[in-house]
């Protein structure tokens, strides 16, 4: 079982000091895919004309983009990082980015893809364009502080995590979330790219995870084992269905994700199809045609 996280201490536009380097204000944005809503990070020192870092301003939102800016008045923003480009994390930036005078980096967005789920808070924010472009490896400094971009792709081609090097601790958007399994939703997301990328954060030893929606997750190293463990027990759950004859996504949803929220179920299909891609791909199960969301399936 994933020892997740779900309670925690939060008003939505407080600016709470979570650790010496890292502030958060939450975002009044709750749903099934964003949980108490998007959480906004300021980081480096609460000092008069301190340089500071903002990751993921979040969604268009007036009251978030006033609390904000409220939370670095008198400090200098340097960066605004974007861990990706989806509606709940992007859009805000360029707004904030233009209030405080600062450049908005990211990896490249991702060629425009219409989600097959109908849509999800996970869509793309289109208008998004950021002023430098990250491909990984990049360190970002700042006064008394260093972030370094590590790539994970896998919930988002363009997913970048955000090491803070001063607290060995991972900035790691919507990779890791401390509540809930993270959404791999094609034709963007790619399972075979998820699992490699949770292995280079296992690999990294961080001490601490800060998802941009929920709780820390203080205890990485359990906490991944088992999210791990979950991907590779629900694909095994997949090529059991397709063993007992299921033939579509649409048979195997309600079988796989019976106890979960059925508003949840356009992303579990997703996952599924996930799932099944990257089976395709490595010869354990066929589809008729383009492994899609609507193709019938067999285990090999």
């Amino acid at each position: 079982m994933i020892p997740f996280v779900r309670e925690f201490d939060f008003a939505y536009g407080r600016r709470d000091q979570v650790s010496p380097l890292i502030q958060r204000v939450i975002a009044n944005n709750p749903g099934p895919f964003t949980f108490t809503g998007t959480g906004t990070y300021i980081v480096g020192r609460n000092e008069a004309d301190a340089g500071v870092a903002v990751i993921d301003p979040g969604p268009p939102d007036e009251a978030h983009l006033q609390a904000l800016m409220m939370a670095v008045e008198g400090r200098r923003v340097t960066h605004v990082l974007v861990t990706h480009t989806h509606r709940d994390h992007a859009p805000l930036a360029r707004p904030f980015a233009e209030g405080v005078g600062a450049p908005i980096l990211s990896m490249k967005p991702p060629v425009r893809q219409t989600h097959a789920s109908g849509g999800l808070d996970e869509d793309e924010d289109e208008a998004f364009v950021p002023d430098t472009v990250l491909m990984g490896g990049e360190r970002i400094s700042g006064d008394g502080w260093t972030l370094s971009a590590l790539a994970t792709p896998g919930h988002a081609s363009n997913h970048m995590a955000f090491a803070l090097e001063d607290e060995n601790a991972l900035f790691c958007g919507d990779h890791v979330m401390g509540w809930s399994t993270t959404v791999v939703a094609p034709p963007d997301g790619d399972m075979a790219d998820y699992m490699a990328s949770l292995d280079r954060v296992i690999e990294a030893g961080f001490d601490t995870l800060w998802p941009t929606h929920g709780a820390p997750v203080t205890h990485p190293e359990p906490f991944l084992a088992a999210y791990r463990a979950h991907r590779q027990e629900r694909e095994a759950q997949v090529v059991a269905r397709l063993a007992a004859g299921d033939r579509t996504i649409a048979e195997m949803v309600p079988a796989l994700y019976a106890a979960v929220d059925q508003r949840l179920w356009p992303a579990a299909s997703l996952s599924v199809w996930a799932h099944l891609i990257k089976l395709v791909m490595e010869g354990r199960a066929f589809s008729d045609g383009e492994p899609t969301l609507a193709a019938t399936y067999a285990g090999a």
